[in-house]
């Protein structure tokens, strides 16, 4: 008898942060692109470095892979020639003066909080401690009490905590910061900027290499993490939720040109800085409509990606409705040469949010279990494969050690299962041919596969119509054939930013009251930004917010599970 075909497995982990950066002065408004650098992204290129049998697909949203350069080369420019931090939370590791303003002081006080309580802070006794005083200094007529060691303290421990796992266990310099614990001075200060700066300046490096390898497939997003069908129609919205309220607007301006600029501008990003051609992309929440296919295809990709409950949506009220894991396929539109592949949601899901409170070693036998058991069900048939798709940042904070005991594992066990073979997307469809025939796509993401979490919503759809707004205020300036090429680059790059998947994702009251306020306040800010490069008066209405959030979502709604 001959041996039972193994069963490809993909895991596919997707890197994002919309842009942070205030186009005016230059300065970080939010820290998760490095924190997530030094944690996450340090981490992931770790596990995979320590098993050379590791494979994986990692994705990068272009406008986070321009993040991590400017922050790497802002960082070395600060250690060599002491030029300002691009950060006021890193800047507190520095000799630079904090400021003395009541309020100022307080938001620093209150950013060094901002870590996951029980897996960040309460590791570690001394942050604890300098966390339980900020209970009590943290008002204005307290915060007098929080001396300038007090905040460099506890803004060093805030980025001990936010270090990856692998850079714990593996860099002498973190272990001494640990042990020493308090009164950190200049010097101190100064090697957890080095180590910080290093980190930065080989993360890109470090993925690229794993590229080289053979180990990663690397893959894109377009440009600034737009949601394209909404792009292209907001229409697309009602494909999957026929009464979904929509904007005032009836469609946003030229929606598939700028669909089309934001792949041609992921492109130029890629290739410069992996020095290679993309074969594949996780569109921006894996959110697909026919017409955001067709710009795909039309930039070269030969594979996208997207979520199990979107193909559900497509084959409802055909005759594959039912179908049982149909996700297990690769599938393919009349006509087109784009292999489309869909994440199986459930495992997906019980790595960002099942297995978290988990021991590692049972996580992964468990997942292990149910692999097998796909790969037993779908032994006599030849098309078959798994997809696991989700953030690679978000989960970890909430796993014991950063998830280092669960990557660790996983990936041992599927780099030498004899039922299980680890792979990439490109070698998985390339060996296996075979493409069922979809008959149509109906609109939808991952997050249970339609479009309501970026429309729909009052306040989602209030944000997509003073977007409309400056679009065609923006419309009007660039029909301007005698705007100088550098301003024209810099309008249409200052669009991009604004018209990113994040201000839609946190508008609404559902979500935490603190992250709906900060990604409101920065949606309204790259507007303003943007009516200044045109030259035009800001609108009263951006001074105002757009949503104000009540809710407490699970994980604090920075990932959603597939199903509600």
């Amino acid at each position: 008898m001959s041996p039972q075909p193994r069963l490809p497995v993909v895991l596919l982990w997707h890197m994002h942060q919309p842009q942070y950066r205030d186009a005016v002065s230059g300065e970080y408004i939010l820290p998760w692109t490095y924190l997530h650098a030094i944690k996450d992204y340090a981490d992931m290129a770790a596990h995979l470095e320590a098993n050379p049998k590791a494979r994986a697909v990692v994705n990068f949203a272009p406008i986070l892979v321009e993040q991590l350069e400017e922050l790497a080369t802002r960082v070395s420019a600060h250690l060599s020639d002491a030029e300002p931090l691009p950060d006021p939370v890193l800047a507190l590791l520095s000799e630079s003066p904090i400021p003395t303003a009541v309020e100022a002081r307080r938001a620093l006080l209150q950013a060094c909080l901002r870590a996951q309580r029980t897996r960040l802070i309460e590791r570690y006794p001394a942050y604890a401690e300098l966390a339980d005083l900020a209970e009590t200094f943290d008002t204005p007529a307290r915060i007098g009490y929080a001396s300038d060691q007090y905040l460099r303290d506890i803004a060093m421990w805030y980025h001990i905590a936010w270090l990856g796992e692998t850079v714990k266990r593996s860099d002498a310099r973190v272990a001494a910061l640990i042990e020493r614990a308090r009164d950190f001075g200049p010097a101190h200060r100064r090697v957890l900027l080095e180590l910080i700066g290093d980190l930065l300046a080989g993360l890109l490096g470090r993925y690229r290499t794993l590229a080289e390898r053979g180990q990663v497939e690397l893959a894109m997003s377009p440009y600034a993490h737009p949601i394209l069908p909404l792009l292209i129609d907001f229409q697309s919205a009602r494909e999957s939720l026929p009464t979904a309220p929509l904007p005032d607007a009836a469609r946003y301006p030229g929606g598939e040109a700028r669909a089309a600029w934001h792949m041609q501008e992921a492109l130029r990003v890629f290739r410069r800085a992996f020095g290679r051609e993309p074969a594949g992309c996780w569109p921006s929440e894996g959110a697909i409509s026919a017409s955001a296919l067709a710009v795909l295809e039309a930039h070269g990709m030969r594979w996208a990606a997207s979520g199990g409950s979107v193909l559900h949506g497509c084959l409802r009220s055909t005759a594959l409705d039912g179908s049982e894991t149909p996700e297990l396929r690769a599938w393919q539109m009349p006509g087109s040469a784009l292999s489309l592949c869909f994440r199986h949601d459930g495992l997906s899901d019980l790595i960002g949010f099942t297995y978290q409170g988990w021991h590692g070693d049972d996580a992964v036998r468990n997942f292990i279990a149910e692999l097998e058991r796909l790969a037993k069900e779908q032994a006599d048939q030849p098309g078959a494969m798994a997809l696991i798709a989700l953030d690679g940042e978000n989960a970890w904070e909430h796993y014991p050690f950063n998830g280092y005991y669960f990557l660790q594992g996983l990936y041992a066990a599927l780099a030498s299962h004899p039922l299980l073979e680890l792979t990439t997307l490109s070698d998985a469809l390339a060996q296996r041919p075979k493409r069922e025939a979809l008959p149509h796509v109906v609109a939808g993401s991952w997050v249970h596969g339609t479009l309501a979490t970026w429309i729909g919503d009052p306040d989602k759809n209030a944000g997509w119509d003073r977007l409309v707004q400056a679009k065609l205020v923006a419309d009007e300036v660039l029909a301007d054939a005698t705007l100088p090429a550098a301003h024209r680059t810099a309008i249409e790059r200052q669009l991009a930013l604004c018209e990113s998947s994040d201000w839609f994702w946190w508008f609404g009251d559902y979500n935490p009251g603190e992250a709906v306020r900060d990604f409101d306040r920065l949606f309204r800010h790259q507007l303003a930004s943007l009516y200044r490069l045109l030259g035009r008066s800001v609108p009263e209405s951006l001074s105002q917010p757009i949503s104000v959030g009540r809710g407490a979502p699970e994980g604090g709604g920075v990932m959603r599970r597939a199903q509600a």
